[in-house]
């Protein structure tokens, strides 16, 4: 052999390592979590003031586009469903490659249920939900250490002569062409082959809204006091979270989001606040400021209890901006710069003219299904 013909050989093995994560991310699994993670992708280096981790309820929550518009902060969610808190620390790692926020907010629900539960309620769900993370971050060695920190032989699945099924090893994660390859034929689809460079605007910046409406049917525990320390593996994720903060210097705010807690999760919300509190950072449990926000749990909730529909998201909006503007815009920690100024937040504006469409349109249709008692029979725990 020439060599000559080991030079193409060699671009040739370069040309086809470089195409095949490209190809795969663009042939995974289209759905609002994957536009959420191109979607951060796309933003420009170093224009987002505060990021927003955590599981599902966060993007029905948190308007990102209202606030940009009311105060001029980008704030943007990286939240996947049921997201297990092992994966937060790797998502403060992924976010800093290109942002520096001011920032970082956590969203807390998952945190005082045990791993072994969030695990084995559904195996086949886990799978996905531990997807959702790994397979919508780009190929990084960040990306292998959130695999090898998700991926143990403690939460796979095993057949009846005990043996790993393969889609539960961690090389069906690090190469995840093995999980897709059989979608080949969606790169017709503008919607998949936008994604061949990871990139690509979330139109809603990474909101999610829902005209759906089901009313709270569980008690809500809200007003607890007892304490219950929280599962011992959260608390260590909790501590290296922390240390990982530490040592990049970063803020931190830990929110519970509006949901109908029982007793013993609340009482393990209540360790949490304590714990995290006294090692500096603030704590924000929105159960306990319902009344404040004007939440009606009869009308605000889109599944009974767990995720907000777009009128309840634009209440629990509005008040967290009041509280934001307090505690870190008035010191300073956040919104120092206005970023309504300016050509390069032409995106942020056109998302919050279409997110005041999608909540008068909304408000229209969520006023119409109560009056016609058009409830969902979504649960929450669907999403979770």
């Amino acid at each position: 052999m020439t060599k000559k013909q080991i030079i193409k050989i060699g671009i040739f093995i370069l040309i086809v390592m470089w195409l095949i994560p490209h190809i795969t991310y663009c042939i995974r699994t289209n759905g609002d979590v994957k536009d959420r993670f191109v979607g951060f992708y796309a933003e420009k280096r170093n224009t987002i003031d505060a990021v927003v981790i955590g599981s599902s309820p966060v993007p029905y929550c948190i308007a990102t586009p209202r606030i940009y518009g009311d105060m001029g902060i980008t704030m943007y969610p990286l939240s996947t469903n049921m997201q297990r808190p092992v994966a937060a620390k790797y998502l403060v790692e992924e976010t800093l490659k290109t942002q520096d926020p001011d920032l970082f907010i956590f969203e807390m629900k998952m945190w005082q249920a045990e791993d072994e539960a969030l695990i084995n309620a559904d195996k086949e769900k886990h799978m996905g939900h531990t997807r959702e993370v790994t397979d919508n971050m780009k190929y990084s060695l960040n990306r292998i250490k959130t695999i090898n920190a998700m991926v143990t032989p403690e939460n796979a699945e095993y057949d009846e002569d005990g043996k790993m099924i393969s889609d539960y090893k961690p090389f069906n994660f690090y190469f995840d062409i093995c999980k897709y390859h059989s979608n080949w034929k969606t790169l017709i689809m503008w919607s998949q082959l936008r994604t061949f460079f990871y990139a690509y605007p979330d139109d809603l910046k990474g909101f999610v809204a829902s005209d759906e409406v089901k009313p709270a049917e569980k008690e809500n525990f809200h007003s607890v006091s007892d304490v219950e320390k929280m599962p011992a593996e959260q608390q260590e994720y909790l501590d290296d979270l922390i240390a990982c903060l530490k040592k990049h210097n970063k803020d931190a705010l830990f929110i519970i989001t509006p949901f109908t807690v029982n007793e013993e999760e609340q009482s393990k919300i209540n360790y949490i606040r304590d714990y995290v509190t006294e090692r500096g950072y603030n704590f924000l449990d929105m159960n306990r400021h319902l009344d404040e926000i004007g939440f009606d749990e009869t009308a605000d909730y889109k599944d009974g209890g767990t995720h907000t529909n777009i009128v309840g998201a634009d209440k629990v909006t509005v008040w967290f901006e009041e509280y934001l503007s307090e505690n870190y815009v008035k010191t300073g920690k956040l919104g120092k710069h206005d970023r309504r100024h300016g050509h390069k937040y032409n995106s942020w504006k056109k998302s919050y003219d279409l997110w005041m469409e999608e909540l008068s349109r909304g408000e229209d249709k969520i006023r119409e299904r109560i009056a016609n008692g058009d409830y969902s029979t979504l649960q929450g725990d669907e999403e979770d």
